[in-house]
């Protein structure tokens, strides 16, 4: 099945895809978009032309297991997209994927605007891998 994951964000939000072996998770881009609607849109559109058969989007839930004003954002999101795009949408945990991409950043010694233009596309794709590692362990 092909599986997009994404890392919504109030400025940025990360893009990444598998293809039907759901072996390999890859960073597909980042959507610089501010506007709540516009990112949808244009996430919408990424899942149509990447034909995506399911979505994942990146849930903040805070360290403590509780959910605050972020993962309620992102459930909202989460909604909606399923609304546009016909497609099942899951909501995954994604406690300190974000930190997880800038380490990984940290030993391919990626810095400055080209670190800013690609940790969304980073953490969408961690946020993948371990979503494909739960799909693998329970045998969907």
């Amino acid at each position: 099945m092909i599986i997009m994951a994404v890392d919504f964000g109030d400025s940025r939000t990360g893009l990444a895809i598998c293809g039907k072996s759901e072996l390999i998770a890859s960073p597909i881009g980042v959507i610089a978009e501010k506007d709540f609607d516009r990112c949808l849109e244009k996430t919408a559109e990424a899942a149509k032309e990447n034909k995506a058969e399911m979505i994942v989007v990146g849930y903040p839930k805070n360290m403590n297991n509780t959910v605050g004003e972020r993962a309620e954002k992102c459930t909202l999101f989460a909604e909606r997209l399923k609304e546009m795009t016909g497609c099942p949408v899951e909501l995954w945990d994604e406690r300190c994927t974000t930190v997880s991409a800038h380490n990984y950043m940290n030993v391919t010694n990626t810095r400055g605007k080209k670190r800013k233009a690609v940790v969304d596309a980073v953490a969408a794709t961690i946020i993948l891998e371990s979503y494909l590692g739960y799909r693998k362990n329970s045998a969907l």
